[in-house]
């Protein structure tokens, strides 16, 4: 971290009311990362927002934001971000989803931000973050509340899938479910009618298509394969542009304010059609995702003019997670390289979502079309009950934070929709 990021994040400290601190203790990454950091300053959130804290949770004390708790006996929603995000992704929804008469949930998921209780080790049990666990973490905020069931569930990013399998597994506590920018793409299919079939032959194992991305032309890498890696947290929580300005590259880069981002339908699971998405999905062979970034920098005229994350809240981000690092959420992605806990999910083979469910993304969102089959599969089968697929102008893949106004009014129909 250079001198000028280094000064500017200790700026970032004062600015945010955060508790003054040493210099060596805010890059050691020592001191505020346990059960003594507390609740964030008010002067962080909307009015009517309130952080507070949750305990023993499945093993963790959960940050959660709360909306609309001052009045008991409504209904409750449970809102799940992805990554990098926190619980503070949602502050802008929060407050009309309460105004429609919902105690709204946002919590820091396992892995991030004030929740407490994981490992942020690389060389940590995975286990604890494997979906499943995701899930009872979601079941025992929500018991804690005193809620035998909610409203609906809402998941971005990484959140939908966890909000997925929340739906799937279930279906009598999380009533409905809304999935953002990450298409549910179903659960596994178990080999069916084949007891008389002969002994299967193992066929020769070919190059993989992360094999394929590294061939081509100008070799490449998918991002969640080098989430994977030792070298991918350090690289973006010590970028040489600094914490600050590497979060702010990123979320622009996917962002409808990147005028490179025009989704479309990819035609295969394939190397060369992969390829076709941009460079913070499919990244070059060589390069760490800070430097990925970097490249695509908005100028100081650009970040001076964004209206959905201005200096003040990305700021609280870049606290946050130059606290933490990434760890916590990049071992997410290393659980499901592993193939921990895909045995147990396999008990809910050929098992579909069958309470209401909507699909809300960005119209300059990749995430949709990522993963090539997946957004055509939730609709067809994985979700029986799909009623809406909107897509929203004006956003890329933050789509509750880029067109917070349209995003909260899409839920809002859908939930009135239901009574």
């Amino acid at each position: 971290m250079n001198e000028y990021s280094r000064r500017q994040f200790l700026t970032s400290l004062s600015i945010l009311g955060a508790a003054p601190v040493v210099a060596s203790k805010v890059f050691a990454q020592a001191e505020s990362f346990g059960d003594a950091i507390g609740p964030y300053p008010t002067a962080w959130l909307p009015a009517g927002i309130r952080s507070r804290f949750v305990h023993d949770i499945n093993g963790l004390r959960v940050h959660v934001l709360e909306a609309g708790h001052e009045v008991s006996g409504r209904g409750a929603l449970l809102l799940l971000h992805g990554f990098p995000e926190l619980a503070y992704s949602w502050r802008k929804v929060m407050i009309p989803l309460a105004e429609a008469g919902y105690h709204v949930i946002a919590p820091d998921l396992r892995g991030y931000g004030r929740t407490t209780g994981w490992s942020r080790d690389y060389d940590t049990d995975l286990t604890p973050f494997r979906m499943l666990n995701r899930v009872r973490d979601a079941m025992g905020l929500v018991s804690a509340f005193g809620y035998r069931s909610v409203a609906a569930v809402i998941g971005h990013d990484y959140g939908s899938p966890v909000a997925a399998w929340c739906a799937v597994t279930r279906p009598d506590i999380f009533r409905s479910v809304v999935l953002m920018s990450a298409p549910f793409g179903g659960t596994a299919v178990l080999p069916f009618d084949t007891a008389d079939d002969p002994a299967p032959i193992a066929a020769a194992a070919g190059p993989s298509i992360y094999d394929d991305l590294a061939a081509l032309p100008r070799p490449r890498k998918h991002y969640q394969r080098y989430y994977r890696t030792r070298p991918a947290n350090e690289n973006m929580w010590h970028a040489e542009q600094g914490i600050h300005d590497f979060i702010r590259g990123y979320y622009h880069f996917k962002s409808a304010d990147w005028e490179g981002n025009k989704p479309h339908v990819l035609a295969a699971r394939t190397a060369l059609e992969w390829a076709k998405m941009p460079n913070y999905y499919i990244m070059n062979l060589d390069q760490g995702m800070a430097e990925t970034v970097a490249e695509v920098m908005p100028s100081a005229a650009e970040i001076a003019a964004n209206q959905w994350l201005p200096e003040q809240e990305l700021r609280v981000y870049a606290l946050e997670y130059g606290r933490t690092s990434f760890q916590g959420g990049l071992n997410s992605y290393r659980m499901g390289g592993t193939g921990i806990g895909a045995e147990e999910m396999q008990v809910y083979a050929g098992k579909t979502i069958d309470q209401p469910s909507m699909f809300i993304s960005g119209a300059s969102d990749w995430g949709r079309y990522q993963s090539p089959g997946a957004y055509e599969r939730m609709q067809e089968r994985a979700c029986s009950d799909m009623r809406s697929t909107p897509v929203v102008p004006g956003a890329g893949h933050w789509v509750q934070q880029e067109q917070p106004e349209a995003t909260a009014r899409l839920i809002r129909d859908f939930l009135s929709s239901l009574v």
